[in-house]
C-alpha cells in the first residue's frame, strides 16, 4: 500500500467534466492524447446525455468545437447538474459486509441520497455539528446514465445483457456516511435516508470516462486515503453485483433515465472522519477525487 495519496491522477481515456466559469456552469472534455483540456462553454449535459452524446466520438467532435483551457484555471463542478435521482447500492463488497459482522444479503439492498448531498472535487465535506458520533468515507464507483431516449421516457425491465447501454460512463463518488446515525435508524427499522443525506455527503467526480472505454467488466483498483492513510483498497471486479445486474434488479422498481446516478457500494475499509482530514479517492482509469472535512460551527 502507498503511504501517501497520489497528488494527481488523470483518466486513462478520453473523459468529460463540468466546471465553473465566473457564475457559469460549463462543460469540459479531457483529451487523454496529450493530457489536454477544452472549455465547451454552457452546454446542457441532461440533453446531451438523452442522446447519447458524450460517448468516445461525440466526446472528440464536441472537443473540436471549444477552445483550450489550462487546468489550473478549472474550478470543477458536479458532473450532472441535475441528476433524476442518485441510486446507492448497499453491501455490495462482501468484505465490507463483513467488517460489521454482516452478510451479503440474498437480494440487493438500494438507497438514495438527496439532491443537496452532491458536492465537487475540492469541495468541503461539512460534519454537522449537532452529530458528534462517528461518520465515515465510503469510496465507491459511481456510473452515469445515458442513452438515447429524446423523449426522455427512460428504460424499465432492462435485460442484464442489454443493461450497458444505458451506461454513459464511470466516475467517482464518496457515500460519505453518519454511522452510529445509520445503526440507531436500522435498529428502529427506519431507512438510511437521514444518515446518508446530510448537505455535502456526496462528493462526485470530477471527470466520467465513457463506458466504452473500459471492458464489458472493468476490473479497476479502487482506494481512499485520509490524510496519509491508506485506509481502503479494493477492486471493482470483488462488487457482488456487478454494473449489468444492478441495472436490471434497479429497472424492475424504478424507471431508469439518462442523468440517474448509481453508486455501487463500498469496499472494506470505511473509517471516521475528523475535522481537517484530507479525503483522496481514487479509481483507476478514471483519476482522483479529493475534499477536505471541516466541523460545522455551532449557530448562535
Amino acid at each position: 500500500m502507498s503511504p501517501t495519496p497520489p497528488l494527481d491522477l488523470l483518466p486513462a481515456a478520453d473523459a468529460w467534466f463540468a466546471h465553473r466559469v465566473g457564475d457559469a456552469r460549463h462543460l469540459g472534455v479531457f483529451l487523454h492524447d496529450g493530457a489536454r483540456f477544452v472549455d465547451l462553454g454552457p452546454r446542457d449535459e441532461g440533453a446531451l446525455l438523452a442522446r447519447n452524446g458524450l460517448d468516445g466520438d461525440a466526446l472528440r467532435a464536441l472537443a473540436a468545437t471549444g477552445r483550450p483551457i489550462a487546468r489550473a484555471a478549472i474550478r470543477f463542478e458536479i458532473p450532472v447538474a441535475r441528476p433524476g435521482k442518485i441510486l446507492c447500492l448497499g453491501k455490495n463488497f462482501a468484505a465490507h459486509a463483513a467488517e460489521f459482522g454482516a452478510k451479503v444479503p440474498e437480494e440487493p439492498i438500494f438507497f438514495t441520497k438527496l439532491p443537496d448531498s452532491f458536492l465537487p472535487h475540492e469541495g468541503e465535506i461539512v460534519l454537522p455539528h449537532w452529530v458528534e458520533s462517528r461518520i465515515d468515507h465510503e469510496v465507491e464507483l459511481g456510473v452515469i446514465l445515458g442513452f438515447d431516449d429524446p423523449l426522455r421516457r427512460g428504460r424499465k425491465y432492462v435485460a442484464a445483457e442489454d443493461a450497458l447501454d444505458l451506461v454513459a460512463g464511470y466516475t467517482l463518488l464518496d457515500d460519505v456516511t453518519a454511522r452510529k446515525l445509520q445503526g440507531d435508524d436500522r435498529g428502529k427499522q427506519q431507512p438510511w435516508l437521514r444518515c446518508k443525506s446530510f448537505d455535502t455527503f456526496c462528493p462526485i467526480g470530477p471527470f466520467v470516462v465513457p463506458r466504452r472505454a473500459f471492458p464489458d467488466a472493468p476490473d479497476l483498483a479502487l482506494d481512499c486515503w485520509v490524510d496519509s492513510e491508506h485506509r481502503q483498497s479494493s477492486r471493482t471486479s470483488l462488487m457482488v453485483v456487478d454494473v449489468p445486474h444492478a441495472i436490471e434488479y434497479l429497472s424492475r422498481h424504478t424507471t431508469l433515465r439518462p442523468g440517474d446516478i448509481l453508486a455501487m457500494g463500498t469496499p472494506e475499509g470505511v473509517g471516521p472522519l475528523a475535522d481537517g482530514n484530507l479525503v483522496v479517492c481514487t479509481l483507476e482509469g478514471v483519476g482522483l477525487l479529493r475534499n477536505r472535512v471541516r466541523r460545522e460551527a455551532r449557530p448562535r
